[in-house]
């Protein structure tokens, strides 16, 4: 078993008690633990997890065996690079601006044993543009945007953005027959309470008649540790069965960490270079920092709600049920037993998603099959700490590659199942849109 680092065990000393979580609204309203995170060692778990959701993974060897073995091949040096202050990451501006928390995922036409994404023979299943010495990285992505406008009803004009993606500097010969898709990091808060939806009840939610041409499915996934296909629930299109593999499967692919259910280097058959270079042990995350992490993220709290006596909030949340939103971003789920954590059982919740597949149409396709997920398939998203995204980060971006810039783009970029309540809301009046939008605010 690998030792914590120093700073690690000091970082528990200096974190906020549970008595800060509501003055910590501004600074850390995506970091606070569930209510009822209560005795010492569940305290320490947490703070182990967040210490290293935070920390900048180093290159093997390094005087602290705990925190290296970054690379060869990575994206970022941190989990939190991409989910900055635990929220949503942002899309580059420009084709000059670097991906700071945005990645860009690969596949060849096929499905993989399981029935995944094929990955590129050479890339494998994402672009990682950084490298530890002696290794080249594997190239860069350049996101340039396309607009276009849309009038509403009462004559406004909106611009909507479309990402157009390009590469240069590939150091492993040409990206061919490639599907791409562009994927910006989401926050993280509110995991555990989503991993207790029982797959029963995801699968009476796609069941259910539906009005409007929604219908929503729930994808199957491969679970590497019980090595059989589950229900997904975590993931932009659903493709990670639960949390811990959620977890596992990021650092592999963006900080190139192996854990104990991904072994071995982030390398193909074709990068000679990576896969011979020094590893930061075997695996590089053991089993109790894996466990930490999962722990962490489990216990992060969703921030409550806020304006509930506010009329303006009151009037969008009847728009947004009668807009027809809540038959995909259902207000309330009710959880069943954690596998694992007491805390994160038998109670009501209100994620505002389904956690289904929906057919979003061909304006937010990426073309990119997963598992059951088709290329226009997307999860809906839950929109808890909505309102506190921008406050978090100015510069956060929406929808799965950022491309909104705005609560108003987002909405009105859906399509498909999606398509109805888009024109309600195009045809509300100003005051309702903006009613409707504050009320999206206060979650």
């Amino acid at each position: 078993m690998k030792r914590y680092g120093l700073w690690l065990l000091l970082g528990m000393l200096v974190s906020l008690p549970a008595s800060a979580e509501h003055a910590a609204v501004n600074r850390e309203a995506f970091a606070q633990p569930l209510p009822g995170l209560g005795d010492d060692l569940q305290r320490e778990r947490f703070f182990h997890g967040r210490s290293l959701f935070r920390q900048a993974w180093v290159v093997a060897p390094s005087r602290d065996e705990a925190v290296d073995g970054l690379g060869p091949l990575y994206n970022r040096i941190s989990c939190i690079a991409c989910h900055p202050k635990n929220g949503r990451g942002q899309a580059p501006a420009s084709d000059h601006e670097p991906l700071r928390t945005l990645l860009v995922r690969l596949s060849r036409p096929g499905r993989d044993a399981h029935g995944g994404p094929l990955p590129h023979p050479a890339y494998g299943d994402q672009l990682n543009e950084s490298a530890i010495p002696g290794v080249a990285g594997e190239g860069r992505a350049h996101v340039r945007w396309q607009e276009q406008f849309v009038t509403l009803t009462d004559g406004e004009r909106i611009g909507l953005r479309s990402p157009r993606l390009s590469f240069s500097e590939l150091n492993y010969g040409p990206l061919d027959n490639v599907h791409t898709s562009m994927r910006v990091g989401s926050p993280v808060f509110g995991l555990g309470l989503l991993e207790a939806i029982e797959a029963s009840t995801l699968q009476a939610l796609a069941d259910a008649p539906k009005p409007d041409g929604v219908k929503g499915r729930v994808n199957q996934v491969w679970s590497v540790e019980r090595q059989r296909l589950e229900a997904g629930r975590f993931g932009l299109k659903s493709n990670q069965p639960d949390l811990r593999q959620q977890i596992a499967s990021a650092l592999h692919g963006d900080l190139g960490i192996t854990s104990p259910l991904y072994p071995e280097q982030n390398c193909t058959s074709m990068q000679q270079d990576c896969r011979q270079a020094v590893s930061g042990g075997a695996p590089e995350l053991d089993a109790l920092q894996l466990g930490d992490l999962h722990f962490y993220l489990a216990h992060l709290a969703p921030p409550p709600r806020r304006g509930l006596d506010n009329p303006e909030v009151q009037r969008g949340e009847r728009l947004f049920n009668e807009a027809g939103c809540a038959q995909c971003h259902r207000p309330r789920l009710t959880m069943g037993q954690h596998p694992l954590y007491p805390l994160l059982s038998a109670r009501q919740i209100e994620p505002y998603s389904d956690l289904l597949l929906h057919d979003m149409g061909p304006g937010l396709a990426d073309g990119r099959d997963d598992y059951l997920a088709s290329g226009s398939e997307w999860r809906t998203a839950p929109l808890w700490g909505l309102g506190l995204i921008e406050r978090i980060n100015p510069g956060a971006g929406y929808l799965h590659d950022g491309r909104a810039r705005t609560l108003e783009e987002a909405v009105l970029w859906h399509g498909g199942e999606g398509a109805v309540a888009r024109e309600r809301f195009a045809g509300y009046s100003m005051q309702d849109r903006q009613m409707l939008l504050e009320f999206l605010r206060s979650l």
